[in-house]
């Protein structure tokens, strides 16, 4: 078995979000439109940092998933591509996270 990657699930939820709402909880959340994805992905958030708290890795492992997976979505209903955000990533890593949080502009 090949391992799974986020693009794998990136692919995927692209495939279903085309598929019937009926048929597909993915197409389903797509059709709902970005507000109800992007707090499906705030619950799914929440319940991450309390398994987070809990110590429970079981319950983390199932939430963290959980919380990728509802990211995806949002970002596919965005267009948002994941290699924008690992592009990002990768420009960060560039430096120290004190520095690149000092070169942020206030708001």
């Amino acid at each position: 078995m090949s391992e799974f990657s986020l693009s794998d699930l990136e692919r995927i939820v692209a495939q279903r979000a085309k598929a019937s709402p009926d048929e597909s909880w993915t197409a389903k959340l797509v059709a709902a439109g970005q507000t109800k994805a992007a707090k499906k992905l705030g619950e799914e958030a929440v319940e991450t940092v309390i398994a987070a708290i809990s110590q429970d890795r079981k319950e983390l492992v199932g939430e963290s998933a959980d919380l990728l997976y509802h990211l995806m979505v949002v970002l596919n209903i965005a267009g948002i591509p994941l290699q924008d955000i690992l592009e990002e990533l990768q420009r960060r890593t560039g430096q120290s996270g004190l520095q690149e949080k000092a070169g942020r502009p206030t708001s």
